[in-house]
């Protein structure tokens, strides 16, 4: 009995190749950006041993508003508030497309 498999419309193509057309590339690409930005902000305020109350101070906004930009499931951050954010913690933001 021989068992027949099923060919996968996938094989060969590229993971970007299957996001797009699921139609989620966008959307699994800015969530990746933003861990990544979060992730190397909180990185960067515990090597300069930056609170977030402090840190919040150094870009003259709220604790509230930074919660939002570190938090990796929010994705509206504005570039200014980015540039803010970096800044605080000694750090330049660099931005292009490929």
């Amino acid at each position: 009995m021989r068992k027949t498999t099923k060919a996968n419309k996938h094989s060969g193509s590229s993971f970007d190749e299957f996001l797009i057309e699921e139609g989620i590339y966008e959307s699994v690409q800015a969530r990746a950006l933003k861990r990544a930005l979060a992730e190397q902000l909180s990185d960067a305020m515990q090597t300069g041993n930056i609170s977030k109350v402090a840190m919040a101070q150094r870009m003259v906004t709220s604790r509230s508003q930074l919660d939002r930009v570190l938090d990796p499931e929010n994705l509206s951050i504005q570039l200014d508030t980015l540039i803010k954010a970096a800044r605080a913690v000694g750090k330049t933001v660099e931005i292009r497309l490929k």
